[in-house]
């Protein structure tokens, strides 16, 4: 008799077959359900390891500000932490000495006036830092608004249509109205007039971004604070800054030791970071910081009688891995400033070498260079005869993950190709992509139409995704 194997019924719903190399029980495992019993841990890696080879390379993805690599010692560290949850301080008190010791190290680097009582606090990620310091900003308003016998009911945040998707969820989430200052001609990233002339009494702050996701330029953040500065002698409207520096913030001061942007401006109130993108962790850990504790109001800090002990937090989070702030120490002492100085110099290297390589190839124009994040944009000329998104997806046949989209309003005309260049993507590996980029525009060069639109782009815009700018002159 002929053996009887599992049933095969429509692609959705059958289960995963496994490779016969295994040669045990069981013969077949349900996607989405439990399995029924216990299976070999072996058995049990191999079926998981095997689907995810179908993930593109992460060192190939130059979509993502996200360290994709580390040092095997900073691995080694993750692996011994990845039971420690963050938030039992009294079972883990050297982690969370160290959790203080890098807050005290990123208020030093950000200038802060007292960085040995600075305030802050680690994250999951830059996300949750800048809703931290968004709802620091509400919360200041509504206590100036109600002191001077205003009414609080109807908040609003001030930033350029290229900020990240979070600082969208937190006016959803927390109740503010986003007034978005949409790019115009060759302003790809908020202004200091542009903000000013939305700001009102019901402003709570204004969000200057160091390092747009977009192009990867920063924006004017002491011009910012100037404008803001003439706007409360003006009208005494006194409207605080929020840097989000998820990325620019670990590489202004090693770079741009000269540019104002931090704690130096008076008018700047908080500041937040990703350690994990480059502060050179790997997910996920994120950073807010205070200029003080008047920045900081007491009523969003909870003592917390926890395992036996008082622990005052103020995160979104609570149960969270000390791992990624373990490695957050470990690369500031391993590194230290001239460590990190290297690092980010030679990912901005890199990335204006290639900036230069690719606007000179005919096909391309860039629209920024690398020098600031170590980040840049580039687009297909309009005689080209092909797209950047044939580009995108020609470039992903040969591994390389670089994201295709549309720039948001006012410049919904601009189709761009953005390259993040992140510790580990040296001159080598800028060498094998622009040999691959040489190839594929040379495909691409001889179709006679365009095959791809933005209906074609994949979705992995990782933070330039397009938002509606409502903006009002007041």
């Amino acid at each position: 008799m002929a053996p009887k194997h599992p049933s095969r019924p429509g692609r959705g719903a059958r289960d995963l077959e496994i490779n016969p190399i295994f040669t045990r029980e069981p013969l077949s495992v349900p996607r989405y359900r439990l399995p029924a019993g216990e299976m070999e841990p072996s058995t049990a890696y191999q079926v998981v390891h095997d689907e995810l080879m179908l993930d593109g390379n992460a060192r190939l993805n130059l979509a993502t500000f996200v360290s994709t690599w580390a040092e095997p010692e900073a691995r080694l560290l993750m692996a011994e932490c990845a039971e420690k949850n963050m938030i039992d301080k009294d079972e883990y008190p050297r982690t969370a000495e160290l959790e203080m010791r890098c807050v005290r190290m990123l208020a030093r680097l950000w200038n802060a006036e007292d960085p040995h009582h600075a305030v802050g606090c680690s994250t999951t990620g830059s996300s949750e830092a800048a809703m931290l310091g968004g709802l620091a900003l509400k919360r200041r308003w509504r206590e100036r608004r109600r002191a001077a016998g205003g009414t609080a009911d109807r908040p609003n945040l001030v930033m350029g249509v290229n900020v990240q998707i979070c600082w969208e969820k937190f006016a959803n989430y927390f109740e503010v109205e986003p007034r978005y200052v949409p790019m115009e001609g060759g302003r790809y990233h908020l202004g200091a007039r542009e903000a000013v002339e939305l700001c009102d009494e019901n402003t709570i702050g204004v969000v200057a971004v160091l390092g747009s996701t977009f192009d990867g330029s920063y924006e004017p953040v002491a011009a910012i604070a100037a404008a803001l500065d003439d706007l409360q002698a003006r009208t005494g409207l006194d409207v605080p800054i929020h840097v989000d520096g998820a990325s620019g913030a670990m590489i202004a001061p090693f770079l741009d030791p000269g540019l104002l942007w931090d704690f130096r401006l008076p008018r700047v109130a908080s500041i937040n970071t990703s350690g994990h993108k480059y502060g050179l962790v790997m997910p996920g850990v994120g950073w807010a910081l205070w200029r003080d504790e008047d920045a900081l109001p007491d009523d969003l800090v909870f003592h917390v009688n926890y395992l036996g002990g008082d622990m005052p937090t103020f995160a979104l989070n609570f149960s969270r891995p000390g791992a990624q702030v373990v490695a957050q120490y470990y690369n500031f002492l391993r590194l230290g400033f001239d460590g990190y100085r290297r690092v980010q110099q030679g990912c901005r290297d890199v990335a204006t070498r290639l900036a230069a390589e690719i606007g000179g190839l005919g096909p391309y124009e860039t629209l920024t260079d690398g020098g600031e994040l170590p980040v840049f944009a580039f687009r297909t000329r309009e005689d080209t005869g092909f797209t950047v998104y044939d580009a995108s997806a020609a470039l992903r046949e040969h591994g390389w993950l670089v994201p295709a989209y549309s720039f948001p309003e006012n410049r919904t005309d601009l189709d761009v190709l953005r390259v993040v260049v992140r510790n580990g993507f040296g001159h080598d590996l800028a060498d094998l992509f622009m040999e691959d980029l040489r190839r594929t525009t040379s495909r691409l060069h001889s179709h006679v139409h365009a095959h791809r639109d933005p209906r074609d782009a994949s979705g992995f815009a990782h933070g330039a995704e397009p938002k509606k700018a409502r903006a009002r002159r007041v």
